[in-house]
């Protein structure tokens, strides 16, 4: 699966969390493809780089302003601009580009010109969500493999960067989504600078050959080869297959994968013991493996307990994690509660908890869509 990887055991990358949230899952894919991460605490940490990675998740003016608070801001400019390899991801590259209507006023790193802006198809839901195909434009070392529209990656967004005359010699793939004028790039390459609309590290396979690739290149003596090579066509996203597993405890307090009619999931003979399907972990590799492309756990007695503290089910996401390279999601529990302590917990400390043990998404039950629906302005 990562025909590049032996090659790249060991490799030190430097690694730059501005505080954007759950990063947990791209730290593993860089441990899986063999490298040792060195975590950026200071712009000196960023000038002594010698690979940089940059993922950003969330509000561009929120990226922007932390980069500046913590005095990182020109350091990675200087840095993006030396030519030593670094590669951004999702808010990562964006941030490469002049601006964002998102945040108007607000300048980015200026390395790549245009102003990032909203999808203008109304036809098209928003966010551009699920996976989704390269228009390749560039041929190089690290696209080589992906040259077939045939391999999909994962994407998540509400901006995009649009091709111009001006940042053409950029552009290394297109991916379309809606109307022409919705087509936007979703990758950059240019010396040693790369980055990805998509996200290598929810993107299973291909995500991580796509990475190994990168530090392939960034590892090599050679000059990075880049060829002109547009690809005709247009992509579209897939129909997804999401597998859903329900997870409980059972009576001797191990966490099984189970299923029965709604919260009755326990054997109609015998002794009765809660339907064991299989352990949480290893039944989301497997998936996985055999081409889900979500894995969904549902918490089905969270209700019952304390989310926040239900140490089980947080390492079983942290496991996950290390093991599962498509995103993520968790439902069960999300909601505001008081604990046997008589502390009180919030919907947003309980999904918080989730996150940060690994999960891309989290799931909300009917009743907080339809609470929602009725609060002037949700």
């Amino acid at each position: 699966i990562f025909p590049h990887s032996a090659t790249c055991t060991m490799v030190k990358v430097s690694f730059l969390d501005y505080g954007a949230g759950n990063i947990r899952s791209l730290r593993n894919a860089l441990l899986k493809v063999g490298c040792e991460i060195i975590d950026v605490n200071s712009a000196e940490d960023i000038a002594n780089a010698q690979i940089l990675i940059f993922p950003g998740v969330g509000s561009f003016g929120v990226c922007i302003d932390n980069l500046h608070s913590k005095g990182y801001f020109d350091a990675l400019k200087a840095y993006a601009t030396s030519g030593r390899p670094f590669y951004g991801i999702c808010l990562g590259m964006q941030s490469l580009f002049e601006g964002s209507e998102e945040t108007p006023g607000k300048a980015g790193l200026g390395v790549i010109p245009g102003i990032v802006s909203r999808f203008n198809d109304s036809s098209v839901s928003i966010p551009h969500m699920g996976w989704n195909s390269l228009r390749i434009q560039k041929q190089s070392s690290i696209t080589s493999k992906f040259q077939s529209m045939d391999h999909r990656f994962y994407f998540v967004h509400s901006f995009r960067a649009s091709p111009t005359p001006q940042n053409k010699e950029w552009i290394a793939a297109l991916t379309d989504y809606g109307s022409d004028e919705n087509t936007f790039i979703s990758m950059v390459h240019k010396g040693g600078v790369c980055a990805s609309q998509f996200h290598p590290e929810k993107s299973s396979a291909n995500g991580l050959n796509l990475l190994s690739a990168f530090l392939e290149q960034a590892t090599s003596a050679s000059v990075p080869q880049e060829v002109s090579a547009p690809c005709e066509g247009r992509t579209a996203l897939a129909k997804r297959i999401i597998a859903c597993l329900d997870v409980r405890e059972n009576d001797s307090g191990d966490l099984v994968v189970t299923k029965g009619d709604q919260y009755d999931v326990r054997e109609k003979e015998d002794a009765k013991d809660v339907r064991n399907l299989g352990k949480p972990v290893e039944l989301a590799k497997r998936y996985s493996d055999e081409g889900a492309d979500e894995v969904t756990f549902l918490n089905i007695t969270s209700f019952r307990g304390d989310v926040v503290q239900d140490a089980p089910m947080l390492r079983v996401l942290e496991l996950t994690s290390e093991k599962v390279f498509v995103p993520l999601c968790i439902g069960g529990g999300i909601r505001d509660y008081t604990d046997v302590k008589g502390d009180k917990h919030s919907a947003l400390e309980v999904a918080s908890a989730y996150f940060r043990s690994g999960a891309d998404k989290v799931s909300i039950g009917s009743g907080a869509v339809f609470f929602s629906e009725k609060v002037p302005g949700g």
